[in-house]
């Protein structure tokens, strides 16, 4: 139903790959974020919640300096550890604090200086504009349906939720996580499927869409898109809905044994931003998109 589609859709949808190392500990945890670019200068959405990480890595990088370069002031006698604790505590580093982010685009663009963020100022939707690329490395754009989808349309949302690069390490001399040219570069794109279930309101306008199935982690701020590859969203979270249907401490027979199991019933559903949402984002910041 969604193969054309997603091959499409896949020409402009990528990947934004995020390592990160808690403090005291050599060891890297990578994650994933999805963009999908609007037109062919450049302009990319995501969620906000996956734009963050870009400010995030470089705050977080200069605190990490300063806290390392205190502490090697610190006087290696006997109350070198007391005082250790003390400068860890003013810095709210502890054993499971993130302290450090790498993030890379993938496969978006070639040269040109940089790129800068735009943040929606209340929904989960952030802009990014690749600055003077010398080439593109995406196909096609975004093309955003006139109007809403219908309750009962089913759609399909892309993205990246299983971070399978492997090319970073720790660099012991630098004291410092980085990607470098080998091991796994990309991770492998995935489609979900789900019935537009609700729409979702505030006090000022639709401003989301529910489907029935969830989103996935690294899915977030990738389309939300029909058969035909026409865009209607941006995939953003996931929901649980408690359903009532709770089982405490119930007796049950397994392989002749009695046992007692408990299980709170939740449905979980996807939560797309709405297309006028990303639409009216888009001509706040006089970005050319296309719909039909």
């Amino acid at each position: 139903m969604f193969v054309q589609a997603i091959e499409q859709v896949g020409g402009f949808t990528r990947a934004f790959h995020i390592i990160q190392r808690r403090y005291g500990d050599k060891a890297i945890f990578p994650d994933c974020g999805t963009l999908f670019f609007v037109n062919d200068q450049g302009y990319a959405i995501t969620a906000k919640h996956v734009a963050a990480a870009i400010p995030a890595a470089d705050q977080m990088e200069k605190k990490y300096r300063e806290f390392v370069s205190e502490r090697n002031r610190l006087k290696r006698d006997a109350s070198y550890r007391f005082e250790e604790k003390l400068l860890e505590k003013r810095y709210g580093y502890a054993k499971d604090t993130i302290m450090q982010l790498r993030n890379t685009f993938i496969d978006c663009v070639e040269g040109g200086d940089g790129f800068t963020c735009s943040f929606h100022p209340k929904y989960d939707l952030a802009l990014i504009k690749f600055n003077n690329p010398i080439r593109l490395c995406y196909s096609g754009h975004a093309v955003f349906a006139k109007e809403p989808p219908k309750q009962g349309q089913f759609l399909c949302r892309l993205g990246f939720p299983f971070p399978e690069f492997t090319n970073f390490r720790y660099n012991e001399l630098a004291d410092s996580i980085e990607y470098y040219k080998g091991g796994v570069p990309v991770s492998p794109r995935f489609p979900i499927e789900g019935m537009v279930t609700r729409f979702l309101r505030d006090e000022d306008t639709f401003f989301g869409i529910e489907l029935s199935t969830p989103g996935l982690p690294g899915q977030s701020g990738g389309p939300l898109f029909d058969s035909a590859g026409k865009v209607y969203g941006m995939q953003y979270s996931t929901n649980s809905l408690h359903l009532g249907f709770d089982i405490e401490d119930q007796p049950i027979r397994i392989q002749n044994r009695e046992l007692k199991v408990s299980d709170y019933s939740f449905l979980r559903l996807g939560q797309c931003i709405h297309l006028d949402v990303i639409k009216n984002f888009l001509r706040d910041h006089n970005v050319d998109f296309h719909e039909e």
